[in-house]
C-alpha cells in the first residue's frame, strides 16, 4: 500500500477558544469549558460529532486552590462525545505534552479531530472551597513536600526564586531587566480584551520596583495571578484537512523533559534541555521565529526559555530584555502578545497555544504584530519540567 503524502501524516491545530477570562466568575468550571469548546469548534468549522479524542493536563484534581476542576471524561459525559482516545494526567513534561500527545494521537490515526483543554478556577475555587477544595486539608505531608511545607515554601514562587537569584549572582541580571517581562505582559494585556479583568492599567518601571517582595528576588509583578478561565486547541488529523473550514497550523516539532520532577536540586531548568532537543526536530531555526509565547507563571521563567531555546547565550537573557524593545510587539522577538499569564491571568500554559495560533491567523486585533507571521513557539513549564511546541503556517 502505497504511503500517505506528508502533509496527511502531520498534526495541525484547527481551532481555538477561550472562555470569558475572570477572577471569582460565578460560572461553573464545566460550563466555562464547555464555552471555550463551542468557541474552537465554531473555529475551526467541526461539529461536536467530528470531535473522537479528549485530551487534557493534568486531569481532575481536588487541591488547594481547585487547580484543575474538569476532567476529560466530565466533558465526553456532558457533550455526548463518541470519543476513541482520551487522556488527562499529571505525569506528562509539562502543560502543553496534552497536544503534544493529542498530535500523536492523530498521526497515528488513533483519532481524527481531538480536543485539548485546560480548565482553570483557582480564583473562584479558593472563593468558594467548600465545593471546589472539599477534601484538600491534610494533617501530614509527604512526598516532595515534606522537604518545603515546614519551610513555608508551598509556592513555586519560592523555589523559582532560588534559580533566579542565582542568575542574578551569576550572569548580573538586575530587577530593572526582569521588570521588563511583566511591563512587556501589561502592555500587552491592554490591548486584549480578554484580559481586562486582570490587568486594568499599564505597569511602569517605577511601580514595579515599589512592589512588595513576594519571595527575592521577585516582587508582586513577577508572579501570575489566580484567575478563571478555560482554554480550548482542536488538534487534527493531515487527512482531515477537509472537513476544517478554519487556516490550519502545522504543529512542525515538539519536544519535552523532565529533570527530577521534586526541584529537588536540579542544576539548570528543563528549558534549556528542551529548547536544545526542539530544534533537533525541524530545520526551522530561531532566524524563522515570529513570535514567542513564552510560559510566565514567574518573570524569571521566559528568560530560561529565551536562553534555552537559543534567542541568546545562557547568562544574556537580561541582556536580550533590557529596556523592552526587543521583546515588544514591534521588536524583533515580539513576546507574550497577549499579556502573558503575568498580564492576562494564570491559563496555566494553553494560553501560549492559544496565542501563538492567533497571530499566525493574523487575528490578533489590536494586539497583532505587523507582517505576515508565519512560524512561532509557544512552551509551557521551565522549573524542573517543560515542554514547547513549534508551530507553522505553511
Amino acid at each position: 500500500m502505497a504511503s500517505k503524502p506528508a502533509h496527511l501524516r502531520e498534526a495541525y491545530i484547527t481551532g481555538v477558544g477561550q472562555s470569558e477570562v475572570g477572577v471569582r466568575l460565578p460560572r461553573h468550571p464545566l460550563l466555562l469549558t464547555v464555552d471555550a469548546v463551542r468557541e474552537a469548534l465554531d473555529d475551526a468549522g467541526l461539529t461536536l460529532d467530528q470531535i473522537d479524542g479528549v485530551f487534557t493536563y493534568p486531569g481532575k484534581m481536588n487541591g488547594y486552590t481547585a487547580f484543575s476542576p474538569v476532567a476529560s471524561e466530565d466533558l465526553i459525559e456532558v457533550l455526548g462525545i463518541k470519543s476513541k482516545w482520551h487522556m488527562g494526567a499529571m505525569e506528562q513534561p509539562a502543560q502543553l505534552s496534552a497536544i503534544g500527545v493529542a498530535a500523536m494521537a492523530v498521526k497515528q490515526g488513533l483519532c481524527r479531530h481531538v480536543i485539548c483543554f485546560r480548565t482553570v478556577y483557582e480564583a473562584g475555587g479558593m472563593a468558594d472551597p467548600a465545593q471546589y477544595m472539599a477534601g484538600a486539608k491534610q494533617d501530614k505531608v509527604s512526598g516532595a513536600s515534606q522537604w518545603t511545607s515546614p519551610f513555608w515554601a508551598t509556592s513555586a514562587a519560592c523555589w523559582t526564586a532560588q534559580y533566579a537569584a542565582r542568575h542574578m549572582h551569576r550572569y548580573g541580571l538586575t530587577r530593572e531587566q526582569l521588570g521588563q517581562i511583566a511591563i512587556n505582559g501589561s502592555k500587552n494585556a491592554m490591548a486584549n480584551p480578554r484580559a481586562r479583568a486582570i490587568t486594568k492599567e499599564e505597569l511602569t518601571l517605577d511601580k514595579y520596583m515599589a512592589a512588595r517582595m513576594i519571595t527575592t528576588p521577585l516582587c508582586l509583578y513577577d508572579c501570575d495571578r489566580f484567575s478563571d478561565a478555560s482554554t480550548v486547541v482542536i488538534v487534527s488529523a493531515g487527512d482531515a484537512l477537509d472537513e476544517v473550514s478554519a487556516k490550519p497550523v502545522r504543529i512542525a516539532a515538539m519536544s519535552g523533559s523532565v529533570d527530577r520532577y521534586s526541584w529537588d536540586q536540579v542544576e539548570e531548568f528543563a528549558a534549556y534541555e528542551t529548547g536544545a532537543d526542539l530544534w533537533k526536530r525541524t530545520d526551522y531555526t530561531t532566524a524563522d521565529v515570529d513570535t514567542a509565547q513564552f510560559y510566565d507563571g514567574f518573570a524569571f521563567l521566559p528568560i530560561t526559555w529565551l536562553e534555552g531555546l537559543g534567542f541568546c547565550e545562557k547568562g544574556e537573557g537580561g541582556r536580550f530584555i533590557e529596556g523592552g524593545r526587543r521583546i515588544a510587539r514591534d521588536g524583533e522577538l515580539p513576546l507574550n502578545t497577549f499579556g502573558g499569564q503575568l498580564g492576562a491571568g494564570r491559563l496555566h500554559g494553553f494560553g501560549f497555544a492559544h496565542e501563538a495560533v492567533t497571530q499566525l491567523r493574523g487575528k490578533g486585533g489590536e494586539r497583532q504584530i505587523a507582517g505576515d507571521p508565519k512560524v512561532a513557539v509557544a512552551t509551557s513549564g521551565g522549573g524542573p519540567m517543560a515542554a514547547a511546541l513549534l508551530l507553522a503556517r505553511d
